[in-house]
Parts: C-alpha cells; sequence; structure tokens
C-alpha cells in the first residue's frame, strides 16, 4: 500500500512539475510575440525615418548646429530682454567630417533606428505592460492603470527638454570652446550624433523617475520619508549630474538644466506619499472588516 501510494505521490509531483514546464515555456512563447510586434514597430518607424531621411537630418539631427535653431532664437530675445551680454549665441565654430568609407550609410542607418526607437517608445511601454498585466492581481492592475499614458507623457516631456535645451546648450558651450588658435573643431560625423542622441534620449530616460518611485513604492522599497531626508543628497546628486550633462561654469546654464530634475524629485516625493497613504487606507479597510 504504501508502496503504492508513493508511486501515486511521484506521478502527481511529475504531473506538477510538467504542468510548471509548460507554463514557463506559455511565458516564453507570449515574450517571444511582444519582442517580435516590438520589432516589427521599430522597423516600420526605422522605415519611416529612412522615407523621410532629409527632414529628419537637415531639421532635427542638424538643428541644434543652426544658429537659427529654437533655442538660440529664444537665448537672444533672452539677452535682449534682460540686458544680458553674450548670452545671444552668434557662432558655432565647428564643422563635421566622416573618415571611414561606410561612416555616411552607417550614419543614415543609426539615425533612423535611434529616431524609430525615440518614436517607438510609447509602443514598447505597451508591449511591457501587455506582458506582465496578466501576472497582477485586479488591485494591482487598477492601481497601475494609466502607466503607459503617463510614462509616455513623461519620456517625451524629457526628449524635448533634452533636444531643446541641454543639447544646444552643451554644444554650444563644448563648441566655443578654444586652446588656441592653431587648433579647428573638426567632429567626427558619429560623434556628433551620439552626442545629441545620448542626451536627448538620456533625458527622457531621466524624467522617468516618478514612474521608477511609484513601482519602488508600491513593493516597498522606497518611502516618502526616506526622499524627505534624502533631499539634501539629492540635490547634490542633481547638480552633478546637471554638471556633466551641460559642461559650463554658467550658474543660469546649470540651474535651467536643473530645475527640472529637483521638480521631479519633488513630484517623486508627492507620488510615494499617495502610494503609502493608499496602503495605510488598505490596511485599515481591512482590520476593520
Amino acid at each position: 500500500m504504501s508502496k503504492s501510494n508513493a508511486l501515486i505521490k511521484a506521478i502527481k509531483e511529475k504531473g506538477k512539475n510538467l504542468e510548471a514546464e509548460m507554463s514557463f515555456f506559455d511565458h516564453l512563447e507570449v515574450l517571444r510575440w511582444h519582442i517580435i510586434r516590438s520589432v516589427i514597430a521599430i522597423a516600420v518607424f526605422a522605415l519611416l525615418s529612412f522615407t523621410f531621411y532629409d527632414f529628419v537630418f537637415n531639421e532635427i539631427i542638424m538643428g541644434p548646429k543652426k544658429l537659427d535653431f529654437w533655442t538660440y532664437r529664444m537665448m537672444c530675445k533672452v539677452g535682449v530682454l534682460l540686458n544680458l551680454d553674450g548670452f545671444c549665441v552668434e557662432r558655432i565654430p565647428f564643422s563635421l567630417i566622416n573618415t571611414e568609407v561606410a561612416g555616411q550609410f552607417m550614419l543614415q542607418i543609426n539615425s533612423c533606428l535611434l529616431m524609430a526607437l525615440a518614436m517607438g517608445f510609447p509602443y514598447l511601454l505597451f508591449e511591457i505592460w501587455l506582458f506582465v498585466k496578466p501576472a497582477l492581481t485586479d488591485v494591482e492592475r487598477s492601481s497601475a492603470r494609466g502607466f503607459v499614458f503617463y510614462a509616455t507623457v513623461l519620456f517625451l516631456l524629457g526628449a524635448l527638454f533634452g533636444y531643446y535645451i541641454v543639447v544646444p546648450l552643451s554644444i554650444n558651450f563644448l563648441a566655443n570652446i578654444s586652446l588656441s588658435s592653431e587648433i579647428t573643431n573638426q567632429i567626427m560625423i558619429d560623434s556628433y550624433l551620439s552626442t545629441v542622441a545620448t542626451l536627448t534620449l538620456g533625458c527622457g530616460v531621466i524624467f522617468l523617475l516618478p514612474i521608477l518611485i511609484f513601482i519602488l513604492s508600491k513593493l516597498g522599497l522606497m518611502t516618502p520619508a526616506f526622499m524627505r531626508a534624502s533631499r539634501r543628497y539629492a540635490v547634490v546628486i542633481i547638480l552633478i549630474i546637471a554638471a556633466i550633462i551641460t559642461p559650463t561654469a554658467d550658474v543660469i546654464t546649470l540651474l535651467t538644466v536643473s530645475a527640472p530634475m529637483f521638480l521631479l524629485y519633488e513630484l517623486s516625493i508627492t507620488v510615494s506619499a499617495n502610494v503609502q497613504k493608499r496602503k495605510e487606507l488598505a490596511e485599515k479597510e481591512f482590520y476593520n472588516k
């Protein structure tokens, strides 16, 4: 009898293992289709960028190098309004060069892929949400409702801030550094594209801080009390990040770049506080039943 019970138990355990393996492979299959759809979306946006590449290159990529760029025009107006000497950008002294046989071809491919990544970011978030959503409880789904929308808005705001503020300020400062009249700034096109893309997309990712704090607060890894207590350290870190992004001694530029980061940190504290408040209300309702 004991042998038959052991056999039945072994068969049940084997069945559980097979069920777990099937579940694991089912998840892999679902993940595979999410990845395939994401790749197709990126390919479509890349093809769209390739079709309108003249506009992408001349107006978007080369925009921060032109003196009639929106940011430089606004800086001139602010300089005149506040009577600030030297605030108007009058020259961006550097030229772009290509030193590789396939350099310009790779520039077109890389810039199209970067544009596709930026334009397809909301869809990538949507695919991530579709993959994670079945594993969440009803309460978690309701609390995370609007994740794709808010993350998309924050990313777009960050990317626009990076492109129209951080990129032109950094390029203008670095291009006007002159150690000697014997040195001419001839920048490789890959370096220029990398700078524009890194600062633009990097700012977009930084602006996702409230979303990250929301997730960490939900997991219990972040509290508003800790963030308030760490505010002085956050100020120093934000100023260091702003100084790295815009390597300039200009205080106005430094504060312009760091101000949105301070606002994001305060917004993150509010988000964390709301999450904690909801948790406390849920606990009170649970114990009052």
